[in-house]
């Protein structure tokens, strides 16, 4: 690498979550049990979807989806994190860096936009459910998913880009357990306000608008369940929201909490606590919310593993 154009360092070096070595080996089987959980779940997810003809409807074909970005987003972290527990230093190259930073930033992008086409979906199924063929024909659908992963893969392509152009020479410990923005910006000695007011424009836009997608459909959506005069079909409406709200909820909140809140209020210690909810946890947590929560899902698992 050139020194003067990229950096001094050719390797980074991760802190992670704890520096003593009997919590690590206890972290380590219980991340390796979360990451085994979140693999399982989300491609049984996926399997189960194509397996049964009663999922096969665009609100399920969104949410293989969705289980697909959640296998991706979480193995771009917790594969290298689980294997730092058990080395020391915890390193990483430069290059395979900028790569992690990547894939994370993207799948991140992808799960916003994914969560936004899904309340779209729930807005035509229940406010609109004759034109819902048409709004939701596989065409669209399809559509819908490629328009996630090109916005996810563009934006996290200009930010990485960015970020990797600067100046690493104060040091090369990451004080995180992953290749994230904040963190690498706070190693630079180049200027990096460009890249901060990019990342507020971009992140904006994008969460911004996955959230506001998602208020003006529920709005809509409430208005219309308050006037179903009957209690059965308010019940059932209900339900079928409920799983997409909770994932939702989750997932911005600790976006919105992470990026969003005021400089003065930023320390590495608690931003680390919370990216482990992110980017491990809430894999996992996504196929247990809409398993638990959907008599669909549970009506096909039931019937495939009484029929294996």
């Amino acid at each position: 690498m050139d020194a003067e154009n990229h950096t001094l360092f050719m390797d980074f070096i991760f802190l992670g979550i704890s520096d003593r070595k009997d919590v690590q080996q206890g972290l380590f089987v219980l991340f390796l049990l979360v990451y085994g959980i979140t693999v399982i779940a989300n491609l049984g997810m996926i399997l189960l979807i194509k397996v049964d003809p009663r999922l096969h409807t665009p609100m399920y074909y969104l949410l293989s989806n969705l289980s697909f970005c959640d296998v991706c987003y979480s193995s771009t972290v917790s594969p290298k994190l689980l294997a730092d527990f058990l080395s020391e230093p915890k390193r990483i190259p430069y290059n395979m860096c900028a790569i992690q930073m990547y894939f994370f930033g993207a799948f991140a992008d992808v799960e916003c936009v994914m969560l936004a086409a899904m309340a779209y979906d729930r807005y035509v199924a229940i406010c609109n459910p004759l034109l819902y063929t048409i709004a939701m024909s596989g065409g669209i659908c399809t559509r819908l998913v490629a328009g996630a992963y090109i916005v996810g893969l563009v934006d996290s392509a200009i930010h990485t880009c960015c970020t990797f152009r600067l100046s690493f020479c104060k040091s090369n410990v990451i004080n995180h357990f992953f290749c994230d923005f904040l963190p690498l910006l706070a190693l630079s000695c180049s200027d990096t306000s460009i890249n901060e007011i990019m990342m507020f424009i971009f992140s904006s836009c994008i969460l911004g608008c996955s959230i506001l997608s998602v208020l003006l459909s529920y709005s809509y959506i409430i208005t219309t369940i308050l006037r179903m005069n009957s209690t059965e079909g308010r019940g059932k409406a209900f339900s079928t929201c409920a799983s997409h709200l909770t994932a939702v909820g989750i997932f911005h909140g600790t976006l919105l909490f992470m990026y969003f809140r005021p400089s003065s209020s930023y320390s590495m210690d608690t931003d680390k606590m919370v990216s482990v909810f992110y980017t491990v946890v809430i894999p996992m947590l996504n196929p247990l919310i809409y398993s638990l929560r959907n008599k669909d899902v549970k009506g096909a698992l039931k019937k495939t593993m009484s029929t294996k």
